[in-house]
């Protein structure tokens, strides 16, 4: 299964230290690097995982398909679980060229994609961004599919070349049939499959707005989670997909029903997902950096800390900027470090000391605002910012702490 939307906007750090910052000196580090499981490689440069979970799934397709090999070819004893073992590989290297494909158009388009990662069912290419056009967004979501069919295509035609009922032909047979299972699945009209993305494109370029794609595509999703539970079982009962009515004991129908409830789960689960971060992205643009700005005091670096504070309660202010002689901003005081210094020791402790150097990437503009404030707050990891007008002029500063309280704010919002 492929689910290669958007994997929602990162959220920023909370509390007195922020994700990727030093709590000893709070300087910021560069953020790590995403993980997910086994690092395979960096096709154009973007991290390729393999999930724990591939190998359970590795292991049940070895051992499935092993036992369809018992049939066919009887002969090859018990090595028919290595070939088995090298379908289940080649598989997965056909899904992941399918990811590859989201992948290559998404640098295409100027998205950055944060990784692709193997996983239960299939693959994901966790791409940061939302496409900018509807046109965009269907063939984003449509290259996918095609090289999955392509695939089915190129192994249809190999299978030409070597004699049916041998082990090339067997496996050549295997990976066009899964190829274009994945094809057909992943086109599916609901998130969040490239399908209900490629519903989602559509809607969005008949009403003009992205949101009401989303909807249509996420209940459409829902609806599909409900037939992927009542019906897959009925028709691997029936034998429509291969299965038997006289299944012994009662195991393959169990097995049926427990892997259409997972399918369905995931399928439910992703498309309320889509829907809610389309939602909230709805109400990105109310994070606004000046609004959410506190109101701050210049005070030179000498300034004892509770003098500092006693300015700051002075003016009702909830923040202390670092300044030299000329009034220049030079750090930022942590409000965690402030937390740290007994009050006892307030008049013997310099600011100086608990203030963060400022860089070019803590210093925000007052107007920036949504995706372009979360961008830039990603980009440079701290616990506070130093928030300028256009002249360059001290509004405020900013703390990650404000911003994430904004964020689940709007998450709890009706509808979000």
């Amino acid at each position: 299964m492929d689910d290669s939307g958007d994997s929602g906007r990162p959220q920023p750090g909370a509390g007195g230290t922020a994700p990727g910052s030093d709590p000893d000196n709070g300087k910021p580090k560069r953020p790590a690097e995403p993980g997910g499981g086994l690092l395979m490689g960096r096709p154009f440069g973007v991290p390729v995982y393999v999930a724990p979970s591939w190998f359970v799934v590795a292991a049940l397709i070895t051992w499935v398909f092993g036992g369809q090999l018992d049939r066919v070819l009887p002969e090859l004893g018990a090595a028919r679980y290595l070939v088995a073992l090298f379908f289940a590989i080649a598989f997965y290297a056909s899904v992941l060229v399918h990811e590859l494909a989201h992948t290559v158009a998404a640098l295409r388009y100027k998205l950055p994609v944060r990784r692709i990662q193997l996983q239960f069912f299939g693959g994901v290419s966790e791409i940061e961004k939302e496409s900018e056009t509807p046109g965009r967004e269907f063939v984003l979501a449509f290259v996918g599919p095609l090289l999955s069919l392509v695939l089915g295509g190129v192994f249809y035609g190999a299978m030409q070349f070597v004699e049916p009922g041998t082990v090339p032909g067997v496996l050549l047979a295997g990976l066009m049939i899964s190829n274009l299972i994945v094809a057909a699945f992943n086109l599916l009209p609901g998130l969040p499959l490239d399908g209900g993305r490629m519903l989602r494109a559509v809607v969005w370029k008949i009403t003009g707005k992205p949101m009401s794609g989303t909807i249509a595509a996420a209940w459409v999703g829902r609806g599909l989670a409900v037939v992927v539970l009542v019906g897959l079982p009925l028709l691997t009962h029936t034998g429509a997909l291969g299965g038997t009515a006289q299944d012994i004991g009662g195991v393959e129908t169990v097995m049926d029903a427990l892997l259409a409830a997972i399918l369905a789960g995931i399928i439910w689960t992703g498309a309320g997902n889509s829907l809610r971060m389309a939602r909230l992205r709805e109400h990105l643009p109310d994070l606004r950096a000046r609004t959410l700005t506190r109101r701050a005091v210049p005070v030179e670096s000498a300034t004892p800390l509770s003098e500092a504070l006693r300015r700051a309660n002075e003016a009702g202010a909830r923040a202390l900027v670092v300044v030299d002689g000329q009034g220049s901003p030079k750090g930022v005081v942590r409000e965690a470090a402030i937390v740290g210094v007994p009050e006892h020791r307030r008049p013997w402790v310099a600011v100086s000391g608990l203030a963060q150097d400022l860089t070019d990437g803590m210093r925000i503009p007052a107007e920036l605002a949504g995706e372009a404030l979360l961008d830039r707050l990603k980009a440079t990891p701290a616990t506070e910012y130093l928030v300028v007008e256009e002249t360059g002029e001290i509004y405020g500063v900013l703390s990650t702490a404000d911003v994430e309280r904004a964020f689940v704010k709007a998450m709890a919002r009706p509808g979000a």
